[in-house]
C-alpha cells in the first residue's frame, strides 16, 4: 500500500527547499551534506528522503520554484496597456519586489544550475527564457528601433545585470528603496537605448532577401 502524504507535506517540502536554499548560498553546494541538510531542517535523514531522494534534485527544485515564481509574479506584472516606460517600470519593480527576503534563492540560481545535468539545466533556463521574452518585448517597446536588432538581447541581458546582481550592495535600510531602485534601472535603458541604433539580426536579413 502506498505511504498517505501528510496534509502539511508541501509546507514541510516548502521550509526544506528555503533551508537548503540557505545552505548552499552560505556553505556551497558540495559543502552541504544531506545530513547538515536534516540537521538544519530539524528533521531526522530519513525523513529527509522521505521528501527529497538526493541532493541533485534539492538543488533542481529550489531552482525551479524559484524561477516559478519570478515568473507567476511578472506575468501577473505585465501590462502591455501601460506606456511603454511605465509598463518596463512595473516589470522591473515586480521583479526586485519578488526577490526581497529571496537573497539565498537568487545566490543558488546564479551559481548552482551549472551543477546540474544538462537536461535539467534545460528545463530551467526555458522558464528562464520565458522571463527574458517578457521583458526583451518590454525593452522593444522603449526601443522600438532595436526591435530585430543584434541590440536588444544585450540590452535586455544588461536590464538583467542590474537587477539580478542588485542583492550583492542593496540594503533595505539603505536610502535607496527598492521603487526608487527600479524607476533608476527603468530610466537608464529609456535613456541608454533613445539614440541607439543597429542593423536588423542577421536572421532578419536572411529572412528578408528571401522573401
Amino acid at each position: 500500500m502506498a505511504r498517505t502524504r501528510a496534509t502539511d507535506y508541501d509546507d514541510k517540502r516548502r521550509a526544506i527547499l528555503d533551508r537548503s536554499a540557505e545552505l548552499f548560498a552560505e556553505h556551497g553546494y558540495d559543502r552541504a551534506s544531506m545530513s547538515k541538510i536534516a540537521e538544519a531542517c530539524g528533521v531526522s535523514k530519513a525523513n529527509l528522503y522521505h521528501y527529497y531522494r538526493d541532493k541533485e534534485e534539492l538543488l533542481f527544485d529550489v531552482i525551479r520554484f524559484h524561477l516559478e515564481e519570478l515568473l507567476e509574479v511578472v506575468e501577473a506584472a505585465d501590462r502591455p496597456d501601460l506606456s511603454p516606460e511605465d509598463r518596463l517600470k512595473e516589470l522591473v519593480a515586480a521583479l526586485l519586489e519578488a526577490y526581497r527576503d529571496a537573497d539565498a534563492q537568487h545566490n543558488v540560481q546564479i551559481n548552482g544550475m551549472r551543477l546540474l545535468p544538462a537536461d535539467r539545466q534545460g528545463e530551467l533556463k526555458s522558464v528562464e527564457r520565458e522571463l527574458v521574452k517578457i521583458f526583451s518585448d518590454a525593452v522593444a517597446g522603449v526601443a522600438p528601433q532595436l526591435k530585430g536588432t543584434k541590440l536588444l538581447k544585450p540590452v535586455t541581458m544588461s536590464l538583467f545585470g542590474m537587477i539580478n546582481w542588485h542583492y550583492l550592495w542593496f540594503k533595505s535600510t539603505g536610502e535607496v528603496t527598492r521603487a526608487d531602485y527600479a524607476a533608476l534601472v527603468s530610466q537608464l535603458i529609456v535613456d541608454g537605448t533613445r539614440n541607439l541604433h543597429a542593423e536588423p539580426a542577421a536572421s532578419s536579413r536572411r529572412a528578408s532577401a528571401a522573401e
